[in-house]
Order: C-alpha cells, then structure tokens, then sequence
C-alpha cells in the first residue's frame, strides 16, 4: 500500500515531534554486507564505537513437541565518544521475502544460540561472551552444567547430566546478517536530524526497505495509565483502523500486526472501572504485542519498557518521512490524553483519511 499523500496544509501541520520517541527503523544490508557494516559506519560518524552483544528473539519450532524456539543472535551496540547510547543494531526474524533463496552465510561465521527455555535463555545470555567462536561460546554453560560441549557437524551443544539438551549453537541461516533493525534510545529533542545521522550512512552502504518492513515508535507510558486515556487510546486503535492505515501508508506486507480484541473495545466503554480493575481486567481479553499498537507494557503489574509502542507505520530511509507519519501520531496520541471520549470515524475518513485524523487530533486540548 503506498502511502496517501498529505496536502501542503497538512504536511505544513505535522513536521516535528515535541515528545519523547523511541525508534525501531527496519532495514536491508545489500548482499556480501551486514548490520555490522551499518554499526562501524554509524560509530564512525559519532567518534564513537560498537560493542557486540546478543539479541533474543523467537520463532516456531520445527521440533515436535516444542512450540517455540528462543534464541539469542549476533547484535551491535554504538556509543559515542562519551558513552552515551546511539543505537543498537539487531536481526528481525519477520523479514524474509528478501532473504528467499540466499546461500551464501556470513562471511564472519555469525551463529546463533537456540534454547526452548525462556529462563535458561537469559541464564545463558548473562555467562557467555558474544565475541566467542561458536565452539567456545556454550564452554561456561556446560560448565555450570557439569557437563562438556558437543560439536557436531559445525554445531555446538551442551546437554544436562541426564542428557536434556540446555543450548545449541548454530551458523546463523544463509542471509540472516543481513536484516537490521535500528533501535534508537529515547530521542527528546532535533527528532529528524538524529534519524538522519543513522540512515544517512545505511543510504550510502547501499542498505534498503526490506518487503515486511516497519517503523515502530515508542512513547512514554506513564500518562495513559489512566481509564479513560487507555480508553481512548483503543478507541483510536479499534475504530479508526482502516483510516489510520490509509493515512500513514502501512505496509500491508508487515507481519505482526493485528486488531485489538473486540473484547477490549467493549470492556473500555464501561466507564465504571478503576484503572486498576481496567488494567487487571485487559490483561484477560487476549491483548499481545503484536497488535498495531502494542499496550501489553500498560496493563502490566511489572513492564519491561515502561512506552506505548505504535507499529503502523510504513518502513523507510528518509528522516523526513518518519518524522512527518510520527508527528500525526504524536498529535493523535496527544488527543486521546483529552478525558473526552475519541469518536467513532465519520464518512469524512473514508474520502480523506489523513485530513479527518488532524481533525480529531485537534479537536483535542494541548496537553
């Protein structure tokens, strides 16, 4: 789907953020580089540096009786010259289209670690070292264990005294160095020129917009822990879905994306709840992270990251057309902290999805 285009108006209306954003930019190394490639460029750029570390992740399993498995993969963090965080590159296992009859593995012998327990996972990522060789890297769990490392056909293992496999390292899969996901500290301030400092290099390496790709925005939490501004925070998500689409160009390849419950819609019309009954009260309606907007770390009694994570919009290489898509949100958002219920779309956000959503959005007060 491509992106609707805004009138001057609008685009003269939604140019730069004011709050608070995380970013997590997908993107493509071109074949024979990786996000590592990215990552020096990126430290160069900053007079900083990079630091390997694992990234975890997950995915079906192939082995009968073992739904998923859990993995930690090859990732790069960079720090500028005074250590302060600049972004931290990572695989994102939902891009594959791209990927689709490679052959060729990393050239710098990239593996990963797969495990099918989320606790032994994190066990595992704090005693290993990410600089390790694949036959090394699972020597201190085998340690913890009692036991020795296997290798096998170019793979690492480590099984328990009873022979109950803990861990396996493997090569990373043909093609997998190559996605990356940009994931950015809270930016505060000059939005659109950090961006740029990040994509202008993954544009001179030759990187690209991968087919699933997305944007993922990430906002402070804290004032929509309130009933009636999670309320309106689903009704903006539930019932202004297509226009919302529409208006930011989301890519329709994107996976994980999803609905909200129904049941989520209808329980935030009560309007009898606390937030503590509300959010008690979410957790029960089969709400997930992968939805189009991500509330999970709202309603939960301990988040992991305390945001609002909004997954809608299109993948991209331009700072500017990032900026222009998360300040409509931002807006958006901005208006569901107003008390007053968000209304249900009108026949308007069918003919022009993009002007009816700035419509709403400045319908409510500047909070």
């Amino acid at each position: 789907m491509r992106p609707a285009p805004l009138t001057t108006r609008q685009e003269a209306t939604i140019d730069t953020l004011t709050s608070r954003i995380g970013f997590e930019i997908e993107l493509l190394a071109p074949a024979g580089s990786d996000r590592q490639a990215l990552a020096d460029a990126v430290a160069d750029r900053s007079d900083g540096r990079v630091h390997r570390s694992f990234h975890t992740d997950s995915e079906p399993s192939p082995v009968p009786g073992v739904g998923v498995f859990r993995h930690l993969s090859p990732a790069f963090d960079v720090v500028d010259g005074a250590g302060a965080p600049v972004a931290r590159f990572v695989d994102d296992i939902t891009l594959t289209s791209d990927l689709t009859g490679t052959t060729a593995r990393s050239r710098r012998g990239w593996y990963r670690v797969l495990c099918d327990e989320p606790r032994l996972l994190r066990l595992i990522e704090r005693c290993t070292d990410p600089y390790a060789a694949l036959p090394d890297v699972l020597a201190p769990v085998a340690e913890l264990f009692g036991t020795q490392v296997e290798l096998r056909g170019g793979s690492a293992r480590v099984n328990d005294a009873t022979g109950a496999t803990i861990a396996v390292a493997m090569p990373l899969p043909a093609g997998r160095e190559r996605p990356c996901e940009v994931i950015t500290p809270p930016i505060v301030g000059d939005h659109g020129w950090m961006l740029d400092e990040l994509l202008t290099p993954a544009r001179d390496l030759g990187f690209t917009v991968p087919a699933e790709a997305a944007v993922h925005l990430h906002l402070d939490g804290v004032p929509f822990r309130r009933s009636a501004a999670f309320a309106n925070l689903v009704r903006l998500f539930g019932h202004w879905r297509e226009p919302l689409w529409e208006a930011l160009g989301t890519n329709t390849a994107c996976r994980r994306l999803a609905p909200l419950p129904v049941e989520l819609l209808r329980l935030v019309e009560r309007g009898d709840l606390s937030w503590a009954e509300l959010s008690t009260a979410a957790r029960g309606t089969g709400l997930t992270k992968y939805a189009d907007v991500n509330l999970t770390q709202l309603v939960a009694t301990t988040p992991v990251r305390d945001t609002v994570e909004v997954r809608i919009l299109p993948g991209a290489l331009d700072a500017s057309d990032i900026v222009r898509r998360a300040a409509l949100v931002e807006r958006l958002m901005r208006r569901c902290l107003d008390d007053s219920p968000v209304p249900r779309p009108g026949a308007d956000a069918v003919h022009d999805p993009a002007g009816a959503l700035l419509a709403l959005a400045a319908a409510g007060v500047d909070r």
